[in-house]
């Protein structure tokens, strides 16, 4: 009788998996027992063979009775069990279940017994799942990045790519980890919403949301800063939104997050380097070959090197209302850091000339954070007035100002906006845009109005 192995039927049932939604059940309390079970299970299911008329769920159900005989476990507990090795079979073992939750919205795994999860922006220690040891975890991210066409191993100890979901998992192991394997998903969100909802849980206020449209319809270019985890790309996908459904917009991304609704959108992704270090695409070759499609916009996912340089240009030379966002953690910091990716391009160009290229360049930098309490707000949105001693000089429009935690320990404050009119009306009132300097009129400073 001709026989199947347990590994074929396991990439078998992978190719159309379901994940099943998280049931009730109680943490096994012996965790020493609980490895042990599963270890032995697994060792067993892998090593077997399943004949070809058996069912593979009907096989794999003997095969945990038989390795749980002779244990005194409760239904609750032998569930569990069952939960888990199905969970290794048809999901990504112990991360099946947070993956599918969707209240969750990053995943960290330090170690088999250290699992983090975030939810509302806050970071908790996931006490109710493990794995059995790094090579459980391995074996975990092996699984995760196959059908992406990627390895993981000593000799390639560092991946970087998005599931099919459109999550974006990062793993490392030694040996340039060194407390072992880490992995790192960042979990796509189905809907990442519009204006409307980050007014509704305060993110910005109605009057900071419509200077930002106008800004965005005016082609006034624009970075989005923030630490990570802040929502710059949340953001920079919501302002995208604004632009018009006439026009070409060229997106250049690592892996690809954003989600464009217009008609005439133009997604471009990074490759990394072959097996034999050849065929690496970069986010700077991918903006050099965008500058030659035509494209009315370009939207850099994440600007972080090299490619700084030529997405300045693009700005400078008729590619008007160009978006991207930035690692930094004020709008100051975001212009040193642009300074400074600039001069990785090699080219030998004064710091003066860099930073009058940079100011004639750019016109906003929204700055976005989250809060010691997990909130995500933007802080501030401020203009490139004036260039004075060879120094750029940034002023805010508008504005976040904290005052302490309240009992509950939510941040408190308030948004402001300052009174003065921006440099950058003058530009909206030349593309058209009239209908916001109600916003700069009232002489109160409550950004709220």
């Amino acid at each position: 009788m001709k026989k199947t192995s347990l590994l074929d039927a396991f990439e078998l049932k992978s190719e159309n998996r379901t994940v099943v939604p998280p049931t009730d059940y109680e943490i096994f309390k012996d965790k020493v027992l609980l490895d042990e079970l599963r270890t032995k299970i697994i060792e067993n299911l892998l090593d077997s063979e399943i004949p070809e008329s058996a069912s593979l769920n009907e096989y794999i159900n003997a095969e945990i009775d038989r390795s749980l005989e002779g244990y005194d476990l409760s239904n609750l507990e032998r569930s569990h069990i069952f939960n888990l090795i199905d969970n290794e079979i048809n999901g990504f073992g112990p991360l099946t279940e947070l993956l599918s939750d969707k209240s969750i919205t990053e995943i960290m795994v330090n170690g088999p017994d250290e699992i983090y999860i975030e939810i509302d922006g806050q970071l908790i220690k996931d006490e109710s799942v493990s794995f059995i040891n790094d090579e459980h975890i391995v074996r975990t991210i092996q699984r995760m990045i196959q059908p992406l066409g990627r390895t993981i191993d000593a000799s390639n100890p560092m991946v970087d790519s998005r599931l099919k979901d459109g999550s974006r998992i990062n793993a490392i192991i030694p040996p340039l980890s060194l407390r072992g394997p880490v992995i790192t998903i960042r979990k796509f969100k189905e809907s990442i919403g519009d204006i409307d909802d980050l007014l509704r849980m305060g993110t910005m206020t109605p009057y900071m949301a419509r200077f930002l449209e106008a800004c965005v319809t005016g082609r006034l270019n624009m970075i989005v800063c923030g630490g990570t985890g802040s929502g710059k790309t949340t953001l920079l996908n919501i302002l995208s939104s604004f632009i018009g459904g006439h026009e070409r917009i060229v997106t250049i991304e690592d892996a690809a997050e954003l989600s464009l609704n217009q008609s005439h959108v133009i997604p471009l992704e990074t490759r990394v380097m072959n097996y034999d270090r050849e065929g690496e695409i970069t986010i700077r070759d991918l903006v050099i070959n965008a500058l030659r499609m035509r494209p009315d916009r370009i939207i850099v996912g994440e600007c972080r090197g090299k490619e700084a340089f030529d997405m300045l240009q693009a700005m400078n030379t008729g590619h008007d209302g160009s978006l991207t966002t930035m690692h930094a953690n004020s709008p100051v910091d975001a212009l040193n850091r642009l300074e400074t990716m600039v001069l990785m391009s090699g080219l030998d160009i004064p710091i003066k000339a860099i930073r009058e290229y940079i100011f004639n360049a750019i016109d906003l930098v929204v700055n976005i954070e989250r809060l010691n309490d997990g909130r995500r707000k933007v802080v501030s949105i401020s203009e490139l007035e004036s260039i004075e001693d060879g120094t750029i000089i940034l002023k805010d429009i508008f504005g976040f100002k904290q005052d302490g935690l309240t009992s509950s320990g939510a941040v408190n404050g308030e948004f402001v906006r300052y009174e003065f009119k921006p440099q950058v009306l003058d530009k909206l009132r030349s593309k058209g845009i009239i209908d916001i300097d109600y916003i700069f009129e009232d002489e109160t400073k409550d950004g709220k109005k």
